[in-house]
């Protein structure tokens, strides 16, 4: 894609909707909302990078009810003719087809290349990426299996969404004690995983989520790491302007 003069892309992830509750999520939406509407005047194409929601799942006919004001406003948006791309977190892993039918979003459920004005981007959420966090990649194979899923499904939407909307929040307490400190660029599971892409093809840019953590990591002098923040504390995206990428803070 060459972005035309003027123009921006945008990267935004971890909003967590829901959590802890809907009405304490409520104010972060109308702010998230309110950044979708400023942003659309210049945007060539928005990228969503997971996580939107605390807890997503799809039956048949059922979705989780609230979050309007976002998926109308993610409607209205693409429907301008704005392209929008979605990228699962691992809170909103179970997504299924409704974003693609209902509102034209690709999915994307694992990291994906793209090319903008001749520089090379790397873009995903970013769980389960790198060495490390065993316990949660041997989780996410059982969460994503398909049997798994279709059991899941027998559970009537009144008792699966609350219970699975339960343990989300308490498992990350919407951003998580360890998703608030640097631990090193040796500790970093994404800073690893983005070196060790680098070892067979350059990315000038990786783009990633997950982290809660703005982020903004030179890898070796022609690479950059940036991890986008979030919408619960940092308010923090990234912006790419067709010739540089800035991280950036949302004032409202």
């Amino acid at each position: 894609m060459n972005i035309p003069q003027g123009k921006k892309i945008y990267f935004s992830s971890d909003n967590h909707l829901g959590a802890p509750t809907m009405e304490e999520s409520r104010e972060r939406e109308t702010i998230f909302v309110k950044w979708l509407d400023e942003i659309r005047q210049d945007a060539a194409a928005i990228f969503l990078l997971g996580d939107l929601f605390d807890f997503w799942f799809e039956y048949k006919h059922v979705v989780p009810k609230g979050f309007v004001r976002t998926l109308g406003k993610l409607a209205e948006i693409k429907d301008s003719g704005i392209p929008v791309y979605f990228f699962v977190g691992n809170h909103d892993l179970w997504m299924d087809d409704y974003f693609e039918k209902e509102l034209n979003i690709p999915v994307h459920r694992k990291p994906k290349e793209f090319h903008f004005n001749g520089k090379s981007f790397l873009v995903g959420h970013g769980d389960g990426l790198g060495p490390g966090d065993h316990g949660y990649k041997r989780m996410k194979k059982l969460f994503t299996n398909p049997l798994a899923q279709w059991l899941y499904r027998w559970l009537h939407p009144d008792l699966g969404v609350p219970l699975a909307q339960y343990f989300s929040v308490k498992n990350k307490a919407i951003s998580g004690e360890e998703d608030i400190e640097f631990l090193g660029e040796d500790k970093e599971w994404l800073i690893q995983y983005c070196k060790r892409k680098l070892e067979s093809k350059h990315y000038d840019y990786f783009l990633f989520g997950h982290r809660h953590l703005p982020l903004e990591i030179d890898l070796n002098g022609k690479s950059t790491y940036i991890n986008t923040g979030d919408w619960i504390t940092h308010y923090t995206y990234a912006e790419f302007d067709g010739e540089k990428l800035d991280l950036k803070k949302f004032k409202f």
